[in-house]
């Protein structure tokens, strides 16, 4: 997957077709169902392919919290921060090559569907399958499992950016809840269909990701969280005001990850994003040789 390019001109006529101008999330997201075409059980595994159109993909893994509490962001993703995403990708090339999934990311013990993730594209097709996707509603506030979306990316993503040139992707995961301390063999076989011998800890499955994607959290208006243990000095804490600048924390973490100076990064912003800019990289473990330090 991956070809075609992003435009703004393209994702105002969807919002147009889609009718995306209410700020009910039921407005955005109208699935009543998880498609197969999402469902990890039917899923070998999710490409992002080097092609003529982009001879160098990057792939870029986003897992956003659908559960209760957090519906508000989802629709916030698909109205504002995707389109900014997209549009700072390509003006700043900080990355080569985007292609963008989204993972919708639940509860395994109480969901129907804990984990849905659409292709790695480059186009307007983005916003279609993010849109396509089921926001189930159920949970809260309790930990949920993020873990589920590290697990997918080790074992069920194939990247040309890591097999041809040794590069890493990236994932951020976004929500406000802590995360399961494990996955269980049983967990694993009904979302994935795969066979495991032993439970995987939630540190192990980050560790795994980690094998092949730069991994990051960001944790929305809750301090009580057990991220820090599980991807020390991988972990952005904002509040819910904060969400409207996501695209430009994604972009700040992605540019300080490939060695930019805070100068660079912060130059030109605003006042305000600034401060939020300098607070995310202050908490983050990385040196401006793009190395991740622990």
């Amino acid at each position: 997957m991956g070809y075609g390019s992003y435009t703004a001109t393209d994702w105002g006529k969807l919002k147009a077709s889609r009718k995306i101008t209410d700020s009910s999330t039921e407005q955005v997201f109208k699935a009543q169902s998880c498609s197969p075409k999402y469902d990890p059980r039917f899923i070998g595994n999710r490409e992002a392919r080097d092609s003529e159109d982009h001879p160098y993909s990057t792939p870029i893994a986003i897992g956003v919290d659908v559960t209760g509490s957090m519906g508000y962001l989802s629709a916030q993703i698909i109205k504002e921060s995707l389109n900014d995403l997209m549009l700072q990708l390509y003006s700043t090339d900080i990355v080569s090559d985007p292609q963008l999934m989204f993972a919708a990311i639940g509860d395994a013990l109480v969901d129907n569907s804990p984990l849905q993730v659409t292709h790695f594209e480059s186009d307007i097709r983005i916003a279609e399958q993010l849109l396509d996707l089921w926001l189930e509603n159920r949970g809260g506030d309790l930990p949920e499992d993020y873990e589920l979306m590290w697990y997918f990316l080790a074992k069920h993503t194939d990247i040309d950016c890591f097999n041809k040139r040794g590069k890493k992707g990236f994932c951020f995961t976004i929500g406000d809840a802590p995360c399961h301390d494990e996955l269980t063999n049983a967990s694993i076989s009904r979302i994935f269909g795969d066979k495991a011998l032993t439970p995987y800890t939630s540190e192990e499955l980050a560790n795994m990701a980690m094998q092949k994607y730069e991994v990051f959290h960001i944790v929305i208006g809750q301090h009580n969280h057990n991220f820090e243990t599980i991807i020390p000095g991988r972990v952005i804490l904002i509040e819910k005001t904060d969400v409207t600048y996501l695209a430009d924390i994604i972009i700040a973490v992605m540019q300080y990850v490939k060695g930019l100076s805070r100068d660079t990064i912060l130059s030109g912003k605003v006042e305000l994003v600034r401060s939020l800019l300098t607070n995310v990289l202050d908490s983050l473990c990385i040196e401006n040789n793009g190395e991740i330090n622990f």
